[in-house]
């Protein structure tokens, strides 16, 4: 079984933008949230798979901490399936430490074992540590299948 691209860009959309999605069950649909919020990206230096939480193989270098994007189209662009950040994410400077982001995850928790909603691909990977201040561009992208 597979969703329509339609549905697939209605998902994203409520997730992301918090945009409502007319006509599920009745005309008023699936309501987004009366306060956006933030999802929260974080870095990871391997796989966090389909099993894991935010915390799974998450980067620890130094002054690390995961990165609030608004629930907005404001905060992320929405189109052909797939969510991309309107603006770099840019995660605190090193000050010590290390590590190879791999991976980004996108969750809801600001710390902790929070749930992880999507995970994907780093492109080039980051080589982390003191000094480093890594960034997932525009072009960092999660596509539904």
């Amino acid at each position: 079984m597979s969703k329509s691209n339609s549905t697939e860009n209605n998902c994203l959309k409520l997730l992301f933008n918090n945009t409502t999605w007319a006509n599920i069950g009745d005309a008023t649909g699936i309501v987004g949230s009366n306060s956006a919020g933030s999802l929260y990206v974080s870095l990871h230096t391997a796989d966090p798979s389909e099993t894991g939480d935010q915390t799974t193989s998450e980067i620890t270098y130094t002054s690390y901490a995961r990165v609030a994007v608004a629930r907005t189209t404001g905060g992320w662009t929405v189109t052909a399936n797939s969510v991309s950040p309107v603006a770099a994410i840019t995660f605190p400077a090193g000050t010590g430490g290390s590590g190879t982001a791999s991976f980004f995850g996108v969750g809801r928790a600001t710390s902790g074992a929070g749930e992880l909603l999507y995970s994907g691909t780093v492109t080039p990977i980051i080589v982390c540590g003191n000094g480093v201040t890594p960034q997932l561009t525009t072009a960092t992208a999660v596509t539904e299948d």
